[in-house]
């Protein structure tokens, strides 16, 4: 299996199952004038968990999770690339949902982060098990269509087009583009504004 494919995600999870999560809600506006994505991480959620004191993000038990249990309608509002940039440097590599903004949903794919959606009771279902258990494995199977935590499997969804681009490593474009350096390189050598050729 090349390293850019996907067909499992398995970490420990955070439960969030909280509606409409905007992105403004997961990265504040005024973290977007940094020139990288580096450091975002740290700011993920900054301003709820200001707010609540008991936010999951911030408490000593969720540290280290690796799939975020979400609920309705996560990451819509603006469009920016940064909401799902700052929790993948948080440390999030999946994300279940009830639903997804279009934008956002696409952003996560385009960054590898497998973004499924679940049924409400199968997500409370998973939420009980981690809050419980925050040290459970939760396993998202790209290839069955499942979310699995301890003796629980659930049925998830995702577009065909996504599923694909994630388990054959195609949603990587950098790294088709590096793996195909030597043809690109010779394409090069036959492009006249690049290699001076004079037909």
């Amino acid at each position: 299996m090349a390293a850019s494919e996907i067909r499992s995600v398995t970490a420990s999870a955070i439960p969030l199952l909280l509606d409409d999560i905007d992105t403004d809600r997961i990265i504040p506006a005024r973290f977007l004038r940094c020139v990288t994505f580096d450091g975002l991480g740290e700011h993920a959620f900054e301003d709820d968990r200001r707010q609540d004191p008991h936010h999951p993000f911030d408490q000593p038990r969720f540290q280290g999770a690796g799939i975020l249990l979400a609920g309705r309608n996560f990451g819509c509002g603006s469009s920016r690339e940064h909401a799902p940039q700052s929790l993948l440097r948080w440390g999030i590599h999946a994300i279940i949902a009830e639903s997804f903004a279009e934008i956002f949903f696409g952003n996560c794919n385009s960054l590898g982060i497998p973004a499924v959606k679940a049924s409400r009771c199968d997500l409370e279902t998973l939420a009980t098990i981690v809050e419980q258990n925050p040290a459970t494995p939760v396993t998202v199977d790209l290839v069955s269509l499942t979310a699995s935590a301890g003796n629980t499997t659930v049925n998830v969804s995702l577009p065909e087009s996504a599923r694909d681009a994630l388990v054959t490593g195609q949603w990587d474009y950098l790294g088709r583009l590096l793996s195909a350096a030597e043809q690109v390189s010779q394409h090069a050598q036959h492009i006249p504004y690049i290699s001076g050729f004079k037909a």
